[in-house]
C-alpha cells in the first residue's frame, strides 16, 4: 500500500467519526480551517497503522540468502515512529537490531522494514521490542538476536507527568546474546559514533 495514494476500506466512516470528535471537542468542523481535517486525519491514521496489513516474516524471506557468515550483523539507528496504544499519542526514537546468522542472511533494509511494520501499529514499546526480536528469530533462525529501542513518549511529554527529557530504553535478546560478553559487544557497538 502506498500511503499517499491507496487507502483501506472504511476511510469515509473514519473521517465521519473525526468530524464528530471535532464537534465533541468544542470546535466547529465546518469552519474553513477544519473542513478537510476529518479526511486528512483519517488518511493519516490509516498510514500510521498500515503495519496491521503487512507481513514482516514475508519481508525477511523475500530477501533470504545462503551465506557462510557467523559474526554479528547490526543495523543501528533505525528511526522509529509509533503510536502509544494507551493515549494514541506518538512515541519516537531509534531501534538497534543485531543478529548472528546461522547459514542465512537477509537484506539489511529488510531489518528496518520489520521495525517499520511493527511500529506502524498501536503499540507499547516493550511489545514492539519483543515482536521485532521474535520475528527475526522465527524467520531467520539465527544463532541469536538482540533488539534495543530508545524512545521518547509524547504521552509523558505533553500530558501526565510532562517530563520532556525522559527516554525509555527497552531490550530483548535470545540465543547467543544470552551471554553477557556478546550483549556487551553489541551495546558497545551501538554506542560508538559511526565514521560515516
Amino acid at each position: 500500500m502506498n500511503p499517499e495514494t491507496e487507502f483501506r476500506d472504511g476511510l469515509d466512516t473514519l473521517a465521519s467519526h473525526y468530524h464528530d470528535i471535532l464537534s465533541l471537542l468544542g470546535e466547529d468542523p465546518e469552519r474553513e480551517g477544519l473542513v478537510k481535517t476529518p479526511m486528512r486525519v483519517a488518511k493519516a491514521m490509516q498510514m500510521l497503522t498500515r503495519g496491521y496489513f503487512q507481513d514482516p516474516h514475508k519481508v525477511l524471506t523475500d530477501a533470504l540468502f545462503k551465506e557462510d557468515y557467523n559474526q554479528m550483523v547490526i543495523v543501528k539507528d533505525i528511526d522509529v515512529f509509533s503510536l502509544c496504544e494507551h493515549h494514541m499519542l506518538p512515541f519516537y526514537g531509534k531501534a538497534h537490531v543485531a543478529y548472528i546468522p546461522n547459514g542465512y542472511i537477509t537484506g539489511l533494509s529488510k531489518i528496518a522494514r520489520v521495525v517499520d511494520i511493527y511500529s506502524h501499529r498501536l503499540q507499547v514499546q516493550e511489545r514492539l521490542t519483543q515482536q521485532i526480536k521474535e520475528c527475526i528469530q522465527e524467520t531467520l533462525n539465527p544463532q541469536g538476536v538482540m533488539v534495543v529501542i530508545e524512545a521518547k513518549h509524547m504521552c509523558m511529554q505533553m500530558r501526565g507527568v510532562e517530563k520532556q527529557n525522559s527516554v525509555t530504553v527497552t531490550s530483548d535478546f535470545g540465543g547467543v546474546f544470552d551471554d553477557l560478553n556478546t550483549r556487551q559487544e553489541f551495546m558497545n557497538l551501538i554506542k560508538s559514533k559511526s565514521p560515516i
